[in-house]
Protein backbone atom coordinates (compact mmCIF):
# COMPACT_ATOMS: atom_id res chain seq x y z
CA UNK A 1 0.00 0.00 0.00
CA UNK A 2 1.86 3.37 -1.17
CA UNK A 3 0.95 6.64 1.36
CA UNK A 4 0.87 9.52 1.23
CA UNK A 5 1.21 12.69 3.55
CA UNK A 6 -0.35 16.01 1.78
CA UNK A 7 -0.15 18.99 3.88
CA UNK A 8 -3.30 21.30 3.34
CA UNK A 9 -5.21 18.72 1.80
CA UNK A 10 -8.76 18.99 2.46
CA UNK A 11 -9.50 22.56 0.91
CA UNK A 12 -8.52 24.30 -2.29
CA UNK A 13 -5.74 22.28 -4.45
CA UNK A 14 -5.12 20.33 -1.31
CA UNK A 15 -8.26 18.97 -2.02
CA UNK A 16 -7.99 18.35 -5.89
CA UNK A 17 -4.60 16.38 -4.71
CA UNK A 18 -6.09 14.06 -2.42
CA UNK A 19 -8.78 13.04 -5.25
CA UNK A 20 -6.03 12.10 -7.97
CA UNK A 21 -4.15 9.81 -5.49
CA UNK A 22 -6.53 8.03 -4.29
CA UNK A 23 -7.59 7.36 -7.56
CA UNK A 24 -3.86 6.26 -7.96
CA UNK A 25 -4.50 3.48 -5.20
CA UNK A 26 -2.55 5.64 -2.53
CA UNK A 27 -3.78 5.94 1.06
CA UNK A 28 -3.86 9.13 2.43
CA UNK A 29 -2.76 11.21 5.50
CA UNK A 30 -4.23 14.68 5.49
CA UNK A 31 -3.13 17.94 7.94
CA UNK A 32 -4.82 21.10 8.09
CA UNK A 33 -5.60 23.58 10.55
CA UNK A 34 -9.24 23.04 11.18
CA UNK A 35 -10.70 21.38 13.79
CA UNK A 36 -11.74 17.54 13.19
CA UNK A 37 -15.40 18.42 13.42
CA UNK A 38 -15.09 20.93 10.63
CA UNK A 39 -13.48 18.94 7.83
CA UNK A 40 -15.98 15.98 8.66
CA UNK A 41 -17.69 16.72 4.57
CA UNK A 42 -14.72 17.07 3.08
CA UNK A 43 -13.43 13.65 4.92
CA UNK A 44 -16.73 11.88 4.07
CA UNK A 45 -16.13 13.03 0.05
CA UNK A 46 -12.57 10.98 0.58
CA UNK A 47 -13.67 8.10 2.14
CA UNK A 48 -16.51 7.42 -0.11
CA UNK A 49 -14.06 7.12 -2.89
CA UNK A 50 -11.81 4.79 -0.92
CA UNK A 51 -11.53 0.92 -2.27
CA UNK A 52 -11.30 -1.58 0.53
CA UNK A 53 -7.70 -0.87 1.09
CA UNK A 54 -7.45 2.08 1.59
CA UNK A 55 -7.92 4.93 4.28
CA UNK A 56 -7.55 8.49 5.12
CA UNK A 57 -6.75 9.89 8.07
CA UNK A 58 -6.95 13.60 9.22
CA UNK A 59 -4.58 15.06 11.61
CA UNK A 60 -5.34 18.65 13.12
CA UNK A 61 -1.78 20.59 12.79
CA UNK A 62 -0.49 24.03 12.96
CA UNK A 63 2.34 23.94 10.25
CA UNK A 64 3.83 26.98 11.56
CA UNK A 65 4.76 25.56 15.14
CA UNK A 66 7.79 23.27 15.30
CA UNK A 67 6.00 21.03 18.26
CA UNK A 68 2.73 20.67 15.86
CA UNK A 69 4.78 19.57 13.38
CA UNK A 70 6.99 17.04 14.97
CA UNK A 71 4.12 15.62 16.84
CA UNK A 72 2.48 14.95 12.92
CA UNK A 73 5.52 13.29 11.61
CA UNK A 74 5.14 11.10 14.67
CA UNK A 75 1.77 10.44 14.52
CA UNK A 76 2.20 9.15 10.73
CA UNK A 77 4.94 7.30 11.55
CA UNK A 78 2.79 5.50 14.61
CA UNK A 79 -0.48 5.25 12.13
CA UNK A 80 1.56 4.26 8.85
CA UNK A 81 3.90 1.47 7.86
CA UNK A 82 5.64 3.41 5.24
CA UNK A 83 5.59 6.96 3.17
CA UNK A 84 5.97 7.09 0.06
CA UNK A 85 4.90 10.88 -0.86
CA UNK A 86 5.09 13.87 1.00
CA UNK A 87 3.01 16.87 -0.74
CA UNK A 88 4.21 20.26 1.00
CA UNK A 89 1.36 21.99 -0.42
CA UNK A 90 -0.32 24.22 2.80
CA UNK A 91 0.40 27.90 2.70
CA UNK A 92 -1.31 31.19 2.88
CA UNK A 93 -1.28 34.46 1.23
CA UNK A 94 -0.21 37.90 3.06
CA UNK A 95 -3.18 38.49 5.94
CA UNK A 96 -2.97 42.44 4.26
CA UNK A 97 -2.24 42.88 1.38
CA UNK A 98 -0.16 46.37 1.64
CA UNK A 99 3.13 48.06 -0.36
CA UNK A 100 6.67 47.08 0.64
CA UNK A 101 6.79 50.51 2.45
CA UNK A 102 4.40 49.33 4.81
CA UNK A 103 4.71 45.99 5.26
CA UNK A 104 4.57 44.71 9.05
CA UNK A 105 7.62 42.11 10.44
CA UNK A 106 4.96 40.30 12.42
CA UNK A 107 3.12 39.49 8.85
CA UNK A 108 5.92 38.91 7.09
CA UNK A 109 7.42 36.31 10.27
CA UNK A 110 4.05 34.17 10.51
CA UNK A 111 3.84 33.68 6.81
CA UNK A 112 7.40 32.71 6.45
CA UNK A 113 6.79 29.92 9.28
CA UNK A 114 4.12 28.53 7.44
CA UNK A 115 4.89 28.70 3.54
CA UNK A 116 8.71 28.39 4.05
CA UNK A 117 10.10 27.32 7.29
CA UNK A 118 7.65 24.41 8.00
CA UNK A 119 7.88 22.95 4.38
CA UNK A 120 11.28 23.29 4.76
CA UNK A 121 11.68 21.26 8.25
CA UNK A 122 8.91 18.85 7.69
CA UNK A 123 10.48 17.80 4.51
CA UNK A 124 13.80 17.05 6.87
CA UNK A 125 11.96 15.40 9.30
CA UNK A 126 10.26 12.87 6.48
CA UNK A 127 13.16 12.80 4.59
CA UNK A 128 15.29 11.37 7.30
CA UNK A 129 12.33 8.52 7.56
CA UNK A 130 12.51 7.81 3.76
CA UNK A 131 16.01 7.34 3.97
CA UNK A 132 15.85 4.41 6.50
CA UNK A 133 13.25 3.01 4.37
CA UNK A 134 14.93 3.18 1.39
CA UNK A 135 18.10 1.13 3.16
CA UNK A 136 15.64 -1.37 4.58
CA UNK A 137 13.64 -2.21 0.91
CA UNK A 138 16.21 -1.17 -2.19
CA UNK A 139 13.23 -1.30 -3.93
CA UNK A 140 11.44 1.23 -1.84
CA UNK A 141 9.98 4.11 -4.06
CA UNK A 142 9.49 7.79 -2.21
CA UNK A 143 9.30 11.37 -3.62
CA UNK A 144 8.58 14.89 -2.60
CA UNK A 145 6.57 17.51 -4.19
CA UNK A 146 6.44 21.01 -3.31
CA UNK A 147 3.59 23.20 -4.67
CA UNK A 148 4.84 26.79 -5.03
CA UNK A 149 3.25 29.25 -7.42
CA UNK A 150 3.60 31.42 -10.68
CA UNK A 151 4.54 34.21 -8.07
CA UNK A 152 8.03 32.35 -7.73
CA UNK A 153 9.39 34.58 -10.55
CA UNK A 154 5.89 37.03 -11.07
CA UNK A 155 6.56 40.02 -8.44
CA UNK A 156 3.47 40.88 -6.89
CA UNK A 157 4.47 44.50 -4.95
CA UNK A 158 0.83 44.30 -2.85
CA UNK A 159 2.11 40.96 -1.07
CA UNK A 160 5.99 40.94 -1.63
CA UNK A 161 6.54 38.70 1.24
CA UNK A 162 4.31 35.65 -0.40
CA UNK A 163 6.51 36.02 -3.79
CA UNK A 164 9.38 35.72 -1.64
CA UNK A 165 8.40 33.13 0.26
CA UNK A 166 7.28 31.06 -2.83
CA UNK A 167 10.97 31.96 -4.97
CA UNK A 168 12.77 30.45 -1.56
CA UNK A 169 10.35 27.39 -1.34
CA UNK A 170 11.65 26.79 -5.29
CA UNK A 171 15.49 26.88 -4.20
CA UNK A 172 14.56 24.53 -1.34
CA UNK A 173 13.26 22.01 -3.88
CA UNK A 174 16.63 22.71 -5.84
CA UNK A 175 18.42 21.85 -2.67
CA UNK A 176 16.25 18.94 -1.44
CA UNK A 177 17.16 17.41 -4.86
CA UNK A 178 20.73 17.48 -4.98
CA UNK A 179 20.57 16.30 -1.58
CA UNK A 180 18.32 13.11 -2.05
CA UNK A 181 19.46 11.87 -5.02
CA UNK A 182 22.29 9.62 -3.96
CA UNK A 183 18.93 8.06 -2.28
CA UNK A 184 16.94 8.01 -5.26
CA UNK A 185 14.27 10.10 -3.43
CA UNK A 186 13.32 12.43 -6.54
CA UNK A 187 12.13 16.12 -5.44
CA UNK A 188 9.78 18.64 -7.58
CA UNK A 189 8.36 21.52 -7.78
CA UNK A 190 4.38 21.88 -8.99
CA UNK A 191 3.99 25.58 -10.06
CA UNK A 192 0.30 26.38 -10.39
CA UNK A 193 -0.91 29.53 -12.08
CA UNK A 194 -4.54 30.98 -11.37
CA UNK A 195 -6.73 28.21 -9.85
CA UNK A 196 -10.06 28.51 -8.35
CA UNK A 197 -10.19 28.08 -4.96
CA UNK A 198 -10.75 29.64 -1.59
CA UNK A 199 -7.47 31.81 -1.53
CA UNK A 200 -8.36 33.53 -4.74
CA UNK A 201 -12.28 33.72 -3.96
CA UNK A 202 -11.68 37.39 -3.44
CA UNK A 203 -10.05 38.31 -6.55
CA UNK A 204 -11.77 35.97 -8.89
CA UNK A 205 -13.70 38.99 -10.74
CA UNK A 206 -10.47 41.07 -11.02
CA UNK A 207 -8.65 37.91 -12.61
CA UNK A 208 -11.74 36.33 -14.71
CA UNK A 209 -12.13 39.67 -16.53
CA UNK A 210 -8.02 39.46 -17.43
CA UNK A 211 -8.43 35.52 -18.20
CA UNK A 212 -10.93 36.73 -20.53
CA UNK A 213 -8.69 39.54 -22.30
CA UNK A 214 -5.84 36.57 -23.19
CA UNK A 215 -3.28 36.86 -19.77
CA UNK A 216 -3.99 33.44 -19.73
CA UNK A 217 -3.28 31.82 -22.99
CA UNK A 218 -5.95 28.47 -22.71
CA UNK A 219 -8.29 31.57 -21.29
CA UNK A 220 -9.61 29.39 -18.11
CA UNK A 221 -9.76 29.27 -14.53
CA UNK A 222 -7.29 26.40 -13.27
CA UNK A 223 -8.90 23.63 -11.37
CA UNK A 224 -7.49 22.09 -8.11
CA UNK A 225 -7.50 18.77 -10.39
CA UNK A 226 -5.23 20.66 -12.85
CA UNK A 227 -2.48 20.25 -9.88
CA UNK A 228 -3.66 17.29 -8.93
CA UNK A 229 -3.36 15.04 -11.83
CA UNK A 230 0.44 16.88 -11.92
CA UNK A 231 0.95 15.15 -8.38
CA UNK A 232 -0.40 12.04 -9.61
CA UNK A 233 1.99 11.97 -12.51
CA UNK A 234 5.05 12.18 -10.09
CA UNK A 235 3.62 9.70 -7.93
CA UNK A 236 3.38 7.53 -10.21
CA UNK A 237 7.43 7.90 -11.27
CA UNK A 238 6.46 9.28 -15.08
CA UNK A 239 9.03 11.80 -14.39
CA UNK A 240 11.81 9.60 -12.76
CA UNK A 241 14.78 11.00 -14.10
CA UNK A 242 13.72 14.72 -13.89
CA UNK A 243 14.23 15.28 -10.04
CA UNK A 244 14.62 18.82 -8.64
CA UNK A 245 12.06 20.19 -12.08
CA UNK A 246 9.38 22.91 -11.92
CA UNK A 247 6.21 21.45 -13.53
CA UNK A 248 4.11 24.64 -14.29
CA UNK A 249 0.00 24.34 -14.12
CA UNK A 250 -0.85 27.52 -15.72
CA UNK A 251 -2.45 27.31 -18.71
CA UNK A 252 0.42 29.04 -20.39
CA UNK A 253 0.48 32.25 -18.40
CA UNK A 254 4.39 32.32 -18.12
CA UNK A 255 5.03 31.81 -21.54
CA UNK A 256 7.23 34.47 -22.24
CA UNK A 257 5.15 36.86 -25.21
CA UNK A 258 5.90 40.00 -26.86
Amino acid sequence: MKTALVTGGLRGIGLGISQSLLAEGYTLALCGSRELDGVGRELEELRSQCSQTQKVVYYRCDLGDDNDRRELVQKVRNDFERLNLLVNNAGVTARVRSDMLTMTEENYDWLMRINLQAPFFLTQSIACWMIAQKKMASDFFASIVNISSISATAASLNRGEYCMSKAALSMTTQLWSLRLAEYGISVYEIRPGLIQSDMTAGVTEKYSKLICEGVVPQQRWGLPNDVGRAVAMLARGDLAYSTGQVIMVDGGMMIPKL
